[in-house]
């Protein structure tokens, strides 16, 4: 690309150099026009920290062991292109969480299993959802905080019960807005905050099959992201945040009165 280092800035150039796969006469040429165009350096950022954090979470799988042998007779489960066709579907409703893509190719479980693995389930998927979207410069939210009325119906709609976005101006942050996501068994709310000092707490709320039993507080630390989750009377909610554990747990309490009200 060294005889073509100035031609036009495509997405592709930009998503190179976030990427670091920029061909080194045309790196020079980028980095000249973003110091220029704040608004694109501003989303290379975002696109580079995004990043960082998806590796946070799993790079570490990388690293495991293969299995010195496994099974010769898998469990019988459902034909491939069902479950990649139903993958598919979940991940173009409500956004490109490849989180999505990877339970729905997993063995099912037992129902027993399942509700034992639901919290620790839970936190991941919040935490993958956290470092997705709130890098985001531009587009962090699909609604914003000015639409608020509109946002909470919308997502109760999709969700089928009444969301109500906990107020958390007394521990600094305030609703930027929120998003739908797709889940592993429907429709997944997410709300962001921010304080003053631009940080950012994402609230993952999804429905939870009926256990008869509800869950405490659990801490979970994906990477930089900590989790508290919980679930309640079939919500599970998870929330995010790069903060001091007993910071997160100070807003984690707030949130979880407003809720129980």
């Amino acid at each position: 690309m060294t005889g073509n280092g100035n031609a036009p800035v495509t997405e592709a150039d930009l998503h190179a150099y976030a990427d670091g796969l920029l061909a080194e006469g045309r790196r020079g040429f980028i980095e000249s026009y973003l110091a220029t165009r704040p608004d694109e350096s501003d989303r290379v950022r975002a696109w580079r920290r995004q990043a960082e954090g998806l590796r946070a979470l799993y790079d570490g799988v990388l690293s495991e062991p293969i299995p010195a042998a496994l099974p010769l007779a898998p469990p019988p489960r459902r034909p491939f292109p069902l479950r990649l066709a139903a993958a598919a579907a979940l991940l173009l409703a409500g956004g490109g969480l490849g989180w999505t893509l990877r339970a729905a190719l997993q063995p099912s479980r037992s129902a027993g299993s399942a509700a034992a693995d639901a919290p620790q389930e839970l936190a991941r998927r919040a935490a993958l959802a956290h470092a997705v979207y709130t890098p985001e410069v531009r587009h962090p939210v699909e609604v914003g905080a000015d639409q608020e009325a509109h946002l909470v119906g919308w997502l109760s709609k999709r969700l089928g019960t009444e969301l109500r976005p906990p107020r958390l101006g007394a521990v600094g942050f305030e609703l930027m807005g929120g998003r739908l996501l797709p889940g592993k068994r429907g429709p997944v709310a997410q709300f962001m905050y921010r304080n003053s000092a631009g940080e950012r707490l994402t609230l993952y709320v999804a429905t939870e099959p009926a256990t008869g039993t509800n869950t405490a507080f659990r801490f979970s630390q994906e990477g930089s992201v900590g989790v508290f989750s919980w679930i309640d009377d079939g919500m599970g909610y998870g929330l995010s945040g790069e903060l001091p554990r007993p910071e997160l747990l100070r807003v984690a309490e707030v949130v979880y009165a407003q809720l129980e009200r």
